[in-house]
């Protein structure tokens, strides 16, 4: 007897947890309902898929979609716009919006800005403060939260708990996995001398290796000493990989894909454009986080998509912002990368679906398993692009990878069995929901 379903995604290369391999996909209320082959059934839908790998949904843990408050550079419809014509499927977005996302009431404010507007599936990072600490706890279980962010180094915003006490205080109450950015405050203000006008590329001098390593070493004691699981953002340096492969026990990391791609000798050519906060770095740094890569000592993809105007981007450094746009490039770059042979498009998968799933414990989400939201990205791995700032969905309208021509590019971003862009194009109005957790699931 021949089965019907909502959807079947036929012809394709599915890649998921037991490898790759051809298999059509049939979905039903949003879910996969069968893997396997399915000549003989029927769906309301059908898309070829030949020639074409289906990967389970990609999911970018750090972006930055600047609303409410600095609406100017992006919103959450432009930024998830972005991030569905660059093939992801759900976004973590951070906190140092203004007002600051660091209450219920401010959480609650975004997941209803964001619900039937995002094109993609989203939760919100809390920003742990002095004033929360004690109601992290609350927070981090909140629907639409994603966990607990602490900024430990000064970036975009007001969001700032630079000491060891002030951190402890935050993990002694937390459950979940809470994210940082590690950067020690202290040497970033003894070091301030280092910038030089006119000169970005000083603005790795400035925040050195050393600044990163030593708040590094010192989140992972504090969060020894409070029995607490860390996510340590934007991994920069060498040294950090090193030393992080000795206590994965607490700490997983996320690796962007500008810090595996660009160095300090394109400071030259890009100047302001690639100033971001941890900075791009030395060429050995860069091989550092491949060798994270490699080793599997990094968890997570997270593009760390931060976007400024080109008019904000172009004032004189030190007065220039730090941060560049990245959700819509993420799969592109890296499956260029995956073509050159620095990562298998398993390793990717893992980072990009499984390694989300995993370390965030998102529910039902994550891969291509009977039962899970049907989430896909559907890539074509041997098509030749070229990323430019036309192509941008981003209100920011640019691209640090402008020109760059690339092996791998995303055809088509399926959210919960429903086609939300195909082929360059936005094929729905925004249909997006919270992500739900599975520490955090709602009684």
């Amino acid at each position: 007897m021949a089965t019907t379903f909502d959807l079947i995604l036929t012809g394709g290369t599915v890649v998921n947890h037991d490898g790759e391999g051809a298999r059509d996909i049939g979905v039903k209320a949003g879910r996969i309902a069968r893997i396997g082959d399915l000549g003989q059934a029927s769906a309301g839908e059908t898309i070829d898929c030949t020639g074409l790998h289906i990967l389970p949904g990609v999911v970018d843990s750090q972006v930055h979609f600047r609303e409410p408050g600095l609406e100017h550079k992006e919103d959450l419809e432009t930024g998830s716009r972005a991030a569905v014509l660059g093939g992801v499927t759900a976004v973590f977005e951070m906190p140092n919006t203004n007002p600051l996302t660091a209450s219920e009431a401010a959480l609650a404010d975004k997941v209803r800005r964001a619900t039937g507007r995002m094109h993609c599936d989203f939760a919100f990072w809390v920003g742990g403060t002095r004033d929360n600490a004690g109601d992290v706890g609350e927070l981090e279980r909140l629907p639409g939260a994603a966990g607990i962010k602490v900024f430990m180094g000064s970036s975009t915003g007001d969001l700032l708990v630079e000491d060891d006490e002030g951190v402890a205080s935050i993990l002694r109450n937390t459950r979940r996995r809470s994210a940082f950015h590690s950067e020690d405050e202290f040497r970033l203000r003894e070091r301030l001398g280092e910038r030089v006008e006119g000169d970005p590329s000083s603005h790795l001098v400035w925040r050195d290796e050393i600044a990163a390593l030593r708040c590094t070493e010192r989140l992972v004691r504090i969060a020894r000493q409070t029995r607490a699981r860390i996510h340590v953002l934007h991994i920069s340096t060498a040294e950090e990989i090193v030393f992080l492969e000795q206590h994965k026990d607490v700490a997983t990391c996320e690796a962007t894909p500008h810090h595996l791609t660009l160095s300090a000798d394109d400071y030259a050519r890009l100047g302001t454009l690639i100033q971001m906060n941890p900075p791009v770095r030395a060429p050995r740094h860069r091989d550092g986080v491949w060798q994270g890569i490699s080793q599997g000592i990094v968890d997570v993809l997270g593009s760390d998509h931060a976007p400024h105007t080109l008019a904000e981007k172009a004032k004189t450094y030190p007065a220039s912002p730090s941060g560049m746009t990245g959700v819509q490039t993420l799969v592109p770059i890296m499956l260029d990368h995956v073509n050159a042979g620095r990562l298998t498009l398993q390793r990717f998968v893992d980072l990009s679906s499984h390694g989300p799933q995993r370390i965030f414990g998102m529910a039902r989400k994550g891969r291509i398993a009977a039962g899970y939201d049907a989430d896909f990205t559907v890539v074509d791995l041997k098509r030749r692009e070229t990323i430019t700032n036309a192509q941008a969905g981003s209100k920011a309208g640019w691209t640090p990878y402008d020109g760059k021509q690339v092996t791998g590019w995303p055809i088509g971003t399926i959210v919960r069995g429903t086609r939300v862009m195909w082929e360059g194009e936005i094929a729905t109005p925004g249909q997006g929901r919270a992500v739900e957790f599975s520490e955090a699931l709602p009684v």
